[in-house]
This record gives C-alpha cells, sequence and structure tokens, in this order.
C-alpha cells in the first residue's frame, strides 16, 4: 500500500467502509479503531480453526474439528461466542500428493475417513445481533496449516489457469490455433498458484465429506445462506491465515465472479502467501463489490512466497505491522515466530503506526500470544504453547485403563451434503 499522508476521521466509519468500499482510506493510518476491533475479530475467527484441529495422528478423529457446530464458539472460548453462529463446516481431501505438511492421516485403522480434512467454517451473526446491527453479517473461515514451513516444499508453485473459476462470458477466448504453451506465456490470462487451485477443488468420490470440492461446498453454501436471509442486509466477509489467508482470497474472488455481485464480499487475511498473477490481480480489481485487506507482520517471509520471478504479485491493499514495535516479543530469530497469528494479532491490538509507540488500544489478553508459540517475554511467566486437550484427550475408563475419548455425539464429525 502507498504511503498516505495520515487523517484523523471525526466520524464513525460505515459497515460498508469497514469492510472496504473506499478501500480503507483514512482508517489504516492511523488505525480506526472499529476497524482494528473487525481485524482483531477476524483473527479470532481464524485462531478458532487452529485450536479445534484434531492434529493427534493417534486418534480415530484427525483431521476434524474436535467440536461440533452447535457449541463451536463456546469450546475455542471466542468472546461474545453468543453472537456468531457456525452455519456448516467445510473439508478439502488430502488428496492432492502434498504428504502430511498439509493434511493428517489417522493411525488408527478405524479412522473417520482416509483421504479428508476439515478446512473451515461459514458461521453467521446470531438472530439477536443482526436484528440489533440491521444487517446479517457471514463470515467463511479457511483454517491455515498446522506446520508452520513444511508445504511450502511440497505445494505446486506452478501458476495455472483459472479459466475453470470464470464464467465463461468473461473467458477471453484465445484462437483456435494458439497451443498451451503459447497459453503459458500469455500474461494477460488470470493464473493462480497450482497448489491453491489444487486443495480448493479437488474431490474424493469415495468421501462422504469430499464428495464436493470445498469450492463446491462453499457455493452451494452460501447460496443457501443468501436465500435463507434474503429479506436482510448482507455481507460476506473471508478470512483465514497463511495457507487460509490464500483459500480466502481465491473464494472471495470465486463468488463475486460467478454471482454475489450485489452485497459487500471481503477478504480479510493475514500473512498471506501470493494467490495469483497480475491479471489475476486486474481481475479482482474488475469487482467493484470485492475488496482484499492483508494484514502482515513486515518481517514476515511468507508473504514472498511463490515469488514475483514466477508472475505472481501481492492482492489488495496491505496493513503492515512490525512485531519488533511490541516490548512484550522476543527478538526471535524463527521465521515461524515472525509468521504467528496470535503475535500478529497482539501487534494489531497495539499498533500505532510506524512512527508511534506501542500501546494497546483495545483490551486483549497478552496471554493469548503463547497460544501457540513461545514468543512472550519470559518475564512475563506465561508457558509456551499452553492450548492443549486436558490431558491430550485421554480419559480413565470403567476399567481403570487411560483411552482417548471419542467425541460426543455433538462432536462427531458428520458430512453436509
Amino acid at each position: 500500500m502507498a504511503a498516505t499522508e495520515k487523517t484523523t476521521r471525526t466520524t464513525e466509519p460505515t459497515w460498508a467502509e469497514l469492510l472496504g468500499s473506499n478501500n480503507w482510506e483514512t482508517l489504516l493510518d492511523p488505525l480506526d479503531l472499529s476497524l482494528r476491533r473487525l481485524i482483531l475479530r477476524c483473527g479470532d475467527f481464524c485462531q478458532a480453526t487452529y485450536d479445534a484441529f484434531n492434529n493427534d495422528v493417534n486418534s480415530k478423529f484427525t483431521g476434524t474439528s474436535r467440536y461440533g457446530k452447535k457449541s463451536f464458539f463456546d469450546k475455542v472460548m471466542l468472546d461474545s461466542a453468543a453472537d456468531y453462529q457456525v452455519h456448516c463446516f467445510l473439508y478439502a481431501t488430502a488428496k492432492v500428493g502434498t504428504g502430511e505438511a498439509l493434511f493428517l492421516h489417522s493411525l488408527s485403522r478405524e479412522s473417520w475417513d482416509r483421504e479428508s480434512n476439515w478446512i473451515g467454517y461459514i458461521a453467521t451473526t446470531s438472530d439477536e445481533l443482526s436484528r440489533s446491527s440491521g444487517r446479517r453479517e457471514i463470515y467463511v473461515v479457511w483454517r491455515g496449516t498446522t506446520r508452520n514451513y513444511e508445504w511450502v516444499n511440497v505445494l505446486g508453485a506452478r501458476p495455472e489457469s483459472a479459466q475453470e473459476l470464470l464464467r465463461p462470458k468473461n473467458w477471453d477466448k484465445k484462437a483456435p490455433d494458439d497451443n498451451d504453451s503459447d497459453d503459458d506465456d500469455d500474461e494477460g490470462v488470470p493464473r493462480v498458484m497450482n497448489g491453491w487451485l489444487t486443495i480448493y477443488m479437488s474431490t474424493d468420490p469415495n468421501s462422504s465429506f469430499t464428495k464436493l470440492s470445498a469450492r463446491t461446498q462453499l457455493l452451494k453454501k452460501i447460496e443457501q445462506i443468501r436465500e435463507q436471509y434474503k429479506d436482510e442486509s448482507l455481507s460476506i466477509t473471508l478470512t483465514g491465515h497463511s495457507l487460509g489467508a490464500s483459500l480466502a482470497i481465491l473464494s472471495a474472488f470465486d463468488l463475486v465472479e460467478n454471482g454475489v455481485d450485489n452485497i459487500p464480499v471481503s477478504a480479510i487475511v493475514f500473512g498471506s502467501p501470493q494467490v495469483g498473477n497480475k491479471a489475476f490481480n486486474d481481475r479482482v480489481l474488475d469487482f467493484a463489490n470485492l475488496k482484499v485487506l492483508h494484514v502482515r507482520n513486515k518481517i514476515d517471509l511468507i508473504p514472498l512466497y511463490p515469488s514475483g520471478l514466477l508472475g505472481y504479485r501481492n492482492t489488495g491493499i496491505e496493513l503492515v505491522v512490525d512485531g519488533r514495535k511490541s516490548p512484550s516479543l522476543k527478538d526471535s530469530k524463527s521465521p515461524g515466530d515472525w509468521h504467528n497469528l496470535q503475535a500478529i494479532l497482539h501487534v494489531v491490538a497495539g499498533w500505532n503506526g510506524d512512527d508511534g509507540e506501542f500501546e494497546l488500544k483495545v483490551k486483549r489478553s497478552l496471554a493469548l500470544v503463547n497460544k501457540s508459540s513461545a514468543i512472550l517475554k519470559d518475564e512475563y511467566l506465561i508457558p509456551g504453547s499452553w492450548w492443549v486437550e486436558k490431558n491430550k484427550g485421554l480419559v480413565l475408563d470403567e476399567d481403570g485403563e487411560w483411552v482417548l475419548a471419542p467425541p460426543s455425539d455433538e462432536d462427531q464429525p458428520v458430512p453436509e451434503f
């Protein structure tokens, strides 16, 4: 984002402005309080995917959400949990040749599903909050990776045509004698990273969870929600961190490209790798109702991946914060710490610009920073990576044996289609 002169607003931004109707002008520097809270809310939605994900390969339910839809936000201890409701879960297939850097498999022969993983959820504001605010907010939340940088080496970084996502009438067809090699060199063709497309569009006909691709699940569920709340004022906000950020940008584009053209659609993402080429970004800009805000740590390396050398470009408006400004964080040399979501959210909570002093503007527990890391300075006496299941899910059964507890009935994975 180009540097702009600081302008202090004297009026509260509208909901449309918070979603980027004016490209967040006058809201980023200084960072508007309402926008700061919305960014943190989206970050907490993303963190919920990490907190709920079952990554224990000893469990029969590896790769699922530990918590069902009904009590999901209560069990991840989301602030104001009653204000939001999970409408559905989203699943992706692991049959993408990525090993276990992205998708986890149970060691048990009785696994819930051999190829699928839980990849996110769609939530809406509650009836009560929607009535009081005069709008129904829809959130699409994509899960990131649980193993830091391992996915960088296993995902296909090759740019691939986004034609499958484009409406035929919008596709500039090439002349019949053009061959694939020419097409590969055509800078005017929208392209996205092969790895993102593969995860988003892959299916497994043998799985009741991913017989439809993550993309098809999303499109169908959004259509259902729009019909359900057709008489209300709607908005769609897609969010994600890391891999999830890329899927959020890709799916936000997909929604508006394929018919969601009359309500605001925004992607508010964190630490996103690059998604597509210049032609892809140009097409994103074609849609007046589509906006992308990318929140990233200045020293994070992941937003530089795959590389401009391969034709990739950054997408959207950037809010660049610097984790080194916080006096509470260690001077870590680990790239994984620079990319950590909770560390980014901590910095957002206290960000006052490159020239301003770090000072928390909203109440946010400092201990959250160490939820899945050990980045806080030792003087705070907060253990590292403290978010774990009690006894790692083991319970004492009636025979006196310690065993992994099965999910309760409401937490059992259930196909959405």
